[in-house]
């Protein structure tokens, strides 16, 4: 246990000093009157001092921070698949990544409310930028991922991660949610890094095969009728052009956590896709980087296979394509309302409008042209 201290989440005892610090930190009024805007503040800080497990924690605190976020800037939930899971089994959920926060969260929600055991998810250490962030984060069975670090370092830490994970699932009796790829995906193109694949099977080398057999790989995929932080996305997009790097200021994750909870997201759906089996891995390869590559294609497959696609992709397609190919999805008047829509929200971002359009249609587009061309 040593060799995952620094990124494993907190355990039952170190909940109870996690609950004092943040009852006494300056962000807690606030945050108390956001989550809980019927209650007196200090009853909640109360409430929170007595909280002294992980279980606690999530169904006092994060289920009712769930229930308020879908309430307040979901239009409905929608989730498929359930029946493909056991409760006496545990899992490695990959699912693809649109929005910081709430990809996790909403299939924690999901999950709890069909009396599953919530999973253990990552936790990019560029959001652990305050001690609040980490206890909220680890008390909610967060363990961290480290980013930008070296190649040596970054070898280093993908091995302890791919043995955490596989502790976890096989020892420690919890499932876990990871993101296909690192970081959330930016231009609608949700495709799975290799290079997950070949951490995941870094703790256990000799049968590529029954390593990853072991984890019960289940793909998420999970759809947007609104895209979170659709033009914050965009600006990033642009300003990345022509190959430059783009720089993240100071608390921009921060302004992208609370830009994709507040903003309204009309309909979401997560579906479930069926669990990967052992005859689903049974590649042929001459280099492992071969099978990394044909797995990491079959869990693209099975999230492409189940998005659920709004209207907004399929007009945004059109738009893109000059034509009305798939009209008979959405009406005049719902094309006439996401246009509106796109003009106001660049009406945020600087640059050229016809470029900073085309990189916003394309958010859209493309979870349709991946359905789509996996479809055909």
């Amino acid at each position: 246990m040593q060799l995952f201290e620094d990124i494993r989440p907190y355990n039952e005892s170190e909940i109870p000093p996690a609950m004092r610090r943040m009852a006494g930190c300056e962000m807690f009024d606030t945050l108390s009157q956001y989550i809980f805007p019927d209650e007196d503040v200090e009853n909640v800080r109360k409430m929170v001092l007595n909280i002294s497990t992980v279980d606690d924690f999530q169904r006092k605190v994060m289920y009712p921070l769930n229930r308020l976020i879908i309430d307040t800037s979901v239009e409905k939930l929608e989730y498929n698949g359930i029946e493909y899971l056991e409760h006496d089994k545990r899992y490695l959920y990959v699912s693809n990544h649109r929005d910081i926060m709430l990809d996790s969260s909403l299939f924690q929600f999901i999950i709890y409310n069909n009396g599953f055991r919530t999973t253990e998810i990552t936790f990019g250490s560029n959001l652990m930028h305050s001690q609040l962030a980490v206890d909220i984060g680890k008390a909610n069975k967060m363990f961290k991922v480290i980013r930008s670090c070296n190649s040596r370092e970054f070898l280093y830490n993908a091995m302890i991660l791919s043995k955490y994970i596989r502790h976890t699932i096989m020892e420690k009796g919890e499932s876990v949610w990871i993101a296909q790829r690192n970081g959330r995906t930016k231009d609608g193109n949700d495709m799975t890094d290799q290079g997950i694949i070949k951490m995941f099977c870094m703790s256990d080398t000799l049968d590529l095969k029954r390593s990853l057999s072991d984890l019960n790989i289940v793909p998420l995929s999970v759809s947007y009728e609104i895209e979170p932080c659709d033009f914050l996305k965009t600006r990033e997009l642009y300003l990345s052009l022509g190959r430059k790097k783009y720089v993240k200021q100071p608390l921009e994750d921060l302004n992208s956590i609370i830009t994709g909870i507040q903003q309204q997201k009309g309909k979401v759906n997560i579906n479930i896709c069926k669990p990967i089996t052992s005859e689903e891995l049974d590649f042929k390869y001459n280099v492992p980087n071969e099978y990394y590559k044909k797995v990491a294609s079959l869990i693209d497959g099975r999230i492409y296979e189940n998005y659920k696609l709004y209207n907004n992709n399929y007009i945004a397609h059109d738009i893109l394509a000059g034509d009305t190919k798939y009209s008979e999805h959405y009406t005049a008047k719902e094309r006439e309302r996401f246009v509106e829509r796109c003009h106001q929200m660049l009406h945020q971002v600087e640059g050229e409008k016809d470029v900073l359009m085309k990189i916003f249609l394309g958010i859209y587009a493309r979870p349709a042209d991946n359905k789509i061309r996996n479809t055909n």
